[in-house]
């Protein structure tokens, strides 16, 4: 058994999101506790109803965070797909949000092996389409590389290795100049006074339309000087691995790939190339999205989400309705 739940809690209200149609619970995946936000329908005792037919016509979504992010920043989406009767989960990978440590060694191997348990426990429950965005997106491609894995579909958003923002390509290329800053004493209030100006430029499109859960969620990562370098240091590992972390050649299954033209951290272009390495995949462009679109635009992005699974489900990918969606393809 790959995965045992622990315990059911509704989700307290927020922006986006009703208590009846998101749940909370803690299971372990892969040896990691973490934390899962689940929408859809479920049992009398909590649990997910499993369908009764041998092949599910029914998606259901998995969806996959980025780095220093967590399960919290689909809390909208799954609120929106649980209104459209889609049923989804988001989990906290390994190292961030409410789950367990990553153990000492190679960062990819052991979030591979983390996606797999998930992908397996809900393909018990029908045909998952795995969602990521920024390291969920690598996460969700590595795993459509492995075809022991039931997956039906994939979409990939904002995953980085491809065409990254100088920020990215300054934090691989002078690992001296991180262990110089982490020698140097700085205070904690300009650290926490730093990244109030820096994580919304990042997470959003538009500054003005930051939310402060979300943004503070990202803050409490950057207490003090000593934390901040660590997860510098950290990403500076994660972005080494990327150099080997690709053989698009060995995805066969649907493909949507989302470029967002304000993103700062992974540009449009990266979304492009990625489209143009794998033939047969779906390319969206949102010039008006920034590196996380679940935050800038989260009824959008459910719908582009909803039609693609019931497509990938039918054998098709067809993109995203034109109502919400600036395509190319």
């Amino acid at each position: 058994m790959v995965a045992a739940q622990r315990q059911v809690l509704p989700i307290p209200a927020g922006p986006g999101v009703s208590g009846p149609d998101v749940r909370a619970g803690y299971r372990r995946y892969a040896g990691f506790r973490t934390r899962v936000l689940e929408a859809g329908p479920v049992t009398a005792d909590g649990r997910p109803k499993r369908r009764k037919t041998v092949h599910p016509t029914a998606p259901r979504i998995v969806l996959l965070h980025g780095y220093c992010d967590s399960a919290d920043t689909w809390r909208s989406v799954l609120a929106e797909l649980a209104t459209a009767g889609i049923a989804a989960i988001a989990v906290d990978l390994p190292g961030f949000g409410e789950a367990a440590a990553l153990r000492p060694g190679a960062m990819l191997p052991q979030l591979d092996a983390f996606t797999a348990a998930v992908i397996r426990e809900q393909a018990a429950l029908g045909s998952v389409v795995l969602v990521g965005n920024s390291l969920g997106g690598t996460m969700s491609l590595r795993a459509a590389q492995n075809p022991a894995l039931r997956v039906a579909g994939v979409v990939s958003i904002s995953a980085p290795g491809f065409v990254d923002s100088w920020l990215i390509r300054t934090i691989a290329s002078y690992p001296l100049a991180l262990r110089v800053c982490a020698s140097l004493p700085v205070p904690g209030v300009i650290v926490r006074t730093i990244a109030q100006q820096v994580v919304p430029r990042l997470l959003y499109a538009d500054l003005k339309t930051a939310d402060a859960v979300h943004v503070r969620r990202f803050l409490e990562l950057f207490p003090d000087y000593q934390s901040t370098t660590s997860r510098l240091q950290e990403a500076r590992r994660l972005i080494s691995e990327l150099a080997g972390a690709y053989q698009l050649d060995r995805i066969s299954v649907p493909l949507l790939v989302i470029a967002c033209g304000k993103d700062r951290l992974v540009s449009a272009a990266s979304g492009k190339q990625l489209h143009g390495l794998v033939p047969h995949s779906r390319l969206l462009v949102r010039e008006d999205w920034g590196h996380c679109p679940q935050l800038d635009d989260p009824l959008a992005i459910a719908e582009v989400l909803g039609y693609f699974a019931t497509g990938a489900l039918r054998g098709q990918t067809r993109g995203a309705p034109a109502s919400s969606t600036e395509a190319a393809g």
